[in-house]
């Protein structure tokens, strides 16, 4: 691992990216690290883009994320992925929910998207929310997907179960722990796959 691990959370407006940054900030600094995270989510209200930085590390000096040197890319929606892929390093990893919402300005999606996205990243785990919703009601598939990303932080799934709980709205831990646990399940299944196909 780098000094600074960078992780750049995007989607649209009333996902719960926030939510789930929050979440990821937490457990960085339940782990002991140093925390810097910036956000802008003005545009959420109407559908806009949202996104958050967050940087963790032994001292971190910033909390914006430069292009070309995100650690990994969760996205709530596939073309927001594609659309900050210019922000990931070369080699990457990536998790997104594969979930189309049309974010502002998008009116069609390319024929080819995950293709796309699987040429500009090392590692790609895609979230489907059929395949989980039994066990995952659509209100924590944030949770869900910050489960799913996890696989690729370098940090203890303690921390980060702790930190679910500690910021899950009141009343609804359980559920987010479980939608974690289901995400986590599910990459670390898309992984095995492919180290066994390699």
């Amino acid at each position: 691992m780098s000094p600074i691990f960078n992780v750049l959370m995007v989607g649209v407006g009333g996902q719960g990216i926030v939510l789930a940054s929050d979440i990821l900030a937490e457990a960085a600094a339940l782990a002991g690290q140093d925390v810097k995270k910036s956000e802008i989510h003005g545009m959420s209200r109407r559908g806009g883009p949202v996104f958050s930085h967050v940087r963790f590390g032994e001292k971190v000096h910033s909390a914006v994320i430069d292009e070309g040197t995100a650690d990994v890319i969760v996205a709530m929606e596939p073309m927001e992925l594609l659309r900050w892929a210019p922000w990931a390093h070369t080699g990457a990893d990536a998790c997104y929910l594969d979930q189309p919402l049309f974010p502002v300005g998008v009116e069609s999606y390319p024929v080819d998207l995950a293709a796309q996205i699987d040429r500009l990243f090392g590692r790609v785990v895609r979230v489907e929310m059929a395949t989980i919703r039994r066990s995952v009601p659509a209100k924590v598939r944030n949770t869900a997907l910050l489960g799913a990303a996890s696989v690729f932080f370098p940090l203890a799934e303690e921390h980060l179960r702790s930190a679910v709980e500690l910021l899950a709205p009141r009343g609804s831990a359980d559920a987010n722990l479980a939608a974690f646990d289901a995400g986590r399940t599910l990459a670390v299944g898309q992984l095995m796959e492919v180290a066994d196909v390699e």
